[in-house]
């Protein structure tokens, strides 16, 4: 198992910016894909963005517009999420999850939220109109 602890949440004005980061631990001898998902209160988790176990390919949801960027530091065992112009709309908890990473999945396998079986404990990101 790995555990994952997500920090850098909080209140910020729309049109502002966060970086949202994942620290992992525990299990870490395996390949995982990494990746954000979001749940606002009344709606179901939503997939945000994600990445496979080097970074080579990184995954977004349509409809976000270009203004999130998921990166990785696998020297530190981080991914970072990087939220630009800021929302109302964005205002979530944020959660990091992970899963083993196969090297031959496609789209689906890395934004499904099923798919992944370890996840954070979330931060709150709050965005004021």
């Amino acid at each position: 198992q790995v555990q994952l602890v997500e920090s850098g949440g909080g209140l910020v004005q729309a049109g502002g910016s966060l970086r949202l980061s994942c620290a992992a631990s525990g299990r870490l001898d395996r390949k995982y894909a990494m990746g954000w998902f979001r749940q606002a209160p009344g709606k179901e988790r939503e997939f945000v963005a994600a990445l496979t176990w080097n970074g080579s390919y990184r995954y977004y949801a349509d409809y976000f517009e270009d203004r999130f960027s998921i990166s990785r530091d696998n020297a530190k065992n981080t991914v970072s999420l990087d939220v630009y112009n800021l929302k109302p709309s964005d205002t979530a908890v944020y959660y990091c999850a992970a899963r083993a990473d196969t090297g031959f999945g496609g789209r689906i396998f890395y934004t499904s939220v099923d798919g992944y079986d370890n996840w954070g404990q979330g931060t709150q990101v709050t965005v004021s109109s």
